[in-house]
């Protein structure tokens, strides 16, 4: 790890304008990934301006039907709220579900989602749900916000201060895990709206994506038996030692039955 300065803002004006001062430096926001990377020095910032000190960035609300969750609120408090487990039980398992429980401690939704890795969970949430997320220059719909391999929407010098996520009336999430990581091998997010079904899949290829054939299925109906196979080509997904392009193809439909399963009670 190289030598950097560290800085530690209290309001969102001074990490915007200490980002402005070093543009070689980095935002920490939950660390589980840059730190890694820096560690292999993979990536060597000059400066860290670390977030954990900004307090509106953080916390948890209901806005009418839909729930704000702030850029720095952690996993671990996704997972133990009690409006989110009320009104979208399925983000609140997700985040129960990502990595350990000192990662679950760390990490936050709003370094995740910057970060755009291609195996994370909450991408799929963002996409899956059709999720809002507010910087500090605008709203971005998550249809729009993924752009590719740890690739997204955020321009220099823009932050995320919060996501938003509307109700929905019901929405399972099921992934096959690397026992190690705990990252997605094949994540399926499934999610019943009223405009209709969504389905989003994370760890199978270079980034977040949805399929739509699936969604059209499930529309008809809402049943694991609808989800059909063969749906995305193999050609268009990730092979590695973990897994061949055609297991996470066939991986995908499994774990759509199984989202759809959870997300009847099942």
């Amino acid at each position: 790890m190289h030598a950097f300065s560290y800085h530690k803002p209290s309001s969102l004006g001074d990490a915007l304008s200490l980002a402005g001062k070093h543009g070689e430096g980095k935002i920490l926001a939950g660390g589980q990934s840059l730190v890694q990377a820096m560690k292999l020095r993979l990536s060597s910032p000059t400066d860290i301006i670390d977030l954990g000190g900004v307090k509106e960035l953080s916390g948890i609300k209901v806005e009418g039907s839909s729930i704000t969750i702030g850029a720095m609120t952690r996993h671990s408090e996704v997972e133990s709220n009690a409006d989110v487990k009320r009104m979208i039980p399925a983000l609140a398992r997700l985040a129960g579900g990502i990595g350990d429980r000192q990662v679950r401690h760390m990490g936050t939704i709003g370094g995740s989602l910057a970060n755009n890795d291609p195996a994370a969970c909450y991408p799929a949430a963002v996409l899956g749900l059709g999720a809002t997320i507010t910087t500090n220059k605008r709203k971005i719909a998550g249809d729009d916000f993924f752009k590719g391999l740890f690739e997204t929407a955020l321009e220099t010098g823009e932050l995320i201060t919060s996501v938003t996520f509307p109700s929905v009336k019901r929405a399972g999430y099921i992934k096959f895990k690397n026992p190690a990581s705990r990252f997605a091998l094949v994540g399926v997010f499934v999610a019943d709206t009223d405009s209709g079904v969504r389905v989003a899949v994370t760890g199978a290829a270079s980034c977040v994506f949805r399929v739509p054939a699936i969604e059209k299925a499930l529309t008809g109906k809402f049943e694991p038996d609808a989800v059909p196979a063969n749906t995305v080509k193999a050609d268009t997904l990730n092979s590695d030692l973990h897994g061949s392009a055609e297991y996470r193809a066939h991986l995908i439909t499994v774990m759509a039955k199984r989202a759809v399963t959870q997300a009847l009670g099942k």
